[in-house]
């Protein structure tokens, strides 16, 4: 059993950065494929971004890209994802995930991850 806490959100200004953190326990996520999702009020939960075993494929959502980075450290089971030049339309939720199938690809679709944290908030104010 996998359990992930994620932390780092809160209240931004439009244009600042904030970087999350995604830690687990109970297991190694060497082997993991991580994904970050976010859900606001009233939408689907959205792919943001994945990151594959070993780091080496990063897809992102076109709404992220160039703006977002996610990266992992194997070492502390944790998994991050670092937001700049935030805009109001990215205040959501934002949730990891765990999915213990190893492929090269990373999946980006939700109901293919296995483990999910609780959330945690990010407001952009504009």
């Amino acid at each position: 059993q996998v359990q992930l806490v994620e932390s780092g959100g809160g209240l931004v200004q439009a244009g600042g950065s904030l970087r999350l953190s995604c830690a687990a326990s109970g297991r190694t996520l060497s082997n993991y494929a991580m994904g970050w999702f976010r859900q606001a009020p009233g939408k689907e939960r959205e792919f943001v971004t994945a990151i594959n075993w070993n780091g080496g494929v990063t897809p992102y959502a076109d709404s992220v890209k160039g703006r977002f980075t996610i990266s992992r450290d194997n070492a502390k089971n944790t998994v991050y994802l670092q937001m700049s030049s935030l805009k109001p339309e990215d205040t959501a939720v934002y949730y990891c995930a765990a999915d213990r199938r190893v492929f090269r690809q990373p999946a980006t679709i939700a109901t293919l991850y296995e483990y999910w944290g609780q959330g945690t908030q990010v407001t952009v104010s504009s």
